[in-house]
C-alpha cells in the first residue's frame, strides 16, 4: 500500500474501534425555539450542520451554543431560533438536505457547523471546500449575513486511540483552513476560531465531553458560546445593514409623541 493509502486505512481501522466502543449513546436534541420579548424587533437565525448543533446529552438544552446565542441575541430582540442540522451530518448532507430548508425559512442570519464529520470519515479537503463554498455562496446570495464555526482541535476527544488523535488533528486543522478559506470569498460571511478553545480547555479539563467520551458536555458548550458570541454581534452589525433589516426594523418612532 502506499504511504497515504496506508495511514488512511489505519485511521479508518482506529476510527471503527473508536465508534464500536461500550459506551453511551448520547441522543440528538432540537434547540429551535423562541426567545426575548415578543414586543422586541424580531430576528431569525437557522442552524445548519451536524450534532454540534444538535447537542447530544447535552443538559439543560439551554446550554447548547446555539441556544446561548439565541438568548444571547434576545437581550435587543424577539429571537427564533430554527435548526435544520442532523446529527452526523458532513458538508454534503448539508448541501443536498438542509440547504433548501434554510432559505425556505428566509433567516436573516444563517449559521453552519459542519466539518468535524469530514475529518473524521474521510472527506477530502478539496471535495470539503468546494460543497462548502457551494453552500455559503448560496446563503450568502439570500441570507443577510452567514455564521461558519470553524473546527476545532479534533486530536482532543478522548474517545479516540493516541494514534487516531494524531491523524485528527491533521485533519481537522485542514479542514478548519478550508472554511477560513471559503470565509475570505464572502464579505458577509463570519468565522469562529473554535481551534483555540478545544485546544487549551478540552485538553485542561475533563468535564468537556460527555458520556460518551466523544461529543461536547454542556460545559463544552459553553465554552463554544463564548466564542460564538463575538461572531454573533458581528453577524447582527451586518444584518442591520442590509435592505431585511431595514424592511423588517420599520417600526414607527413613538418617542417624541405626546402622552
Amino acid at each position: 500500500m502506499r504511504p497515504p493509502l496506508a495511514a488512511g486505512a489505519v485511521f479508518a481501522g482506529q476510527m471503527a474501534r473508536a465508534y464500536y466502543r461500550d459506551l453511551p449513546t448520547l441522543e440528538n436534541q432540537d434547540p429551535s425555539g423562541s426567545f426575548g420579548s415578543p414586543e422586541a424587533p424580531p430576528l431569525t437565525i437557522v442552524f445548519l450542520g451536524d450534532s454540534s448543533v444538535t447537542a447530544p446529552g447535552v443538559e439543560p438544552l439551554d446550554h447548547s451554543w446555539p441556544r446561548q446565542i439565541a438568548m444571547h441575541l434576545a437581550t435587543d430582540y424577539h429571537v427564533t431560533a430554527v435548526s435544520v442540522a442532523v446529527g452526523g451530518s458532513k458538508i454534503r448532507d448539508v448541501l443536498n438536505s438542509q440547504l433548501e430548508e434554510t432559505l425556505s425559512a428566509e433567516p436573516d442570519i444563517a449559521y453552519i457547523s459542519v466539518g468535524s464529520n469530514d475529518a473524521l470519515r474521510g472527506t477530502s479537503t478539496a471535495r470539503f471546500e468546494a460543497d462548502y463554498d457551494r453552500v455559503v455562496g448560496r446563503l450568502q446570495s439570500s441570507v443577510p449575513a452567514v455564521g461558519l464555526s470553524g473546527i476545532g482541535d479534533l486530536g482532543t476527544i478522548p474517545r479516540l486511540p493516541d494514534l487516531a488523535r494524531g491523524i485528527a488533528r491533521i485533519r481537522a486543522r485542514s479542514i478548519d483552513a478550508a472554511i477560513a478559506r471559503v470565509s475570505k470569498q464572502y464579505p458577509r460571511a463570519v468565522k469562529s476560531n473554535a481551534w483555540d478553545v478545544m485546544e487549551s480547555l478540552f485538553t485542561k479539563e475533563s468535564d468537556m465531553f460527555g458520556e460518551d467520551l466523544f461529543h461536547a458536555s454542556a460545559e463544552g458548550h459553553l465554552a463554544f458560546s463564548d466564542v460564538g458570541r463575538p461572531v454573533a454581534d458581528r453577524l447582527v452589525e451586518i444584518w442591520q445593514g442590509s435592505d431585511r433589516s431595514q424592511a423588517r426594523l420599520q417600526i414607527p418612532d413613538t418617542r417624541h409623541q405626546r402622552p
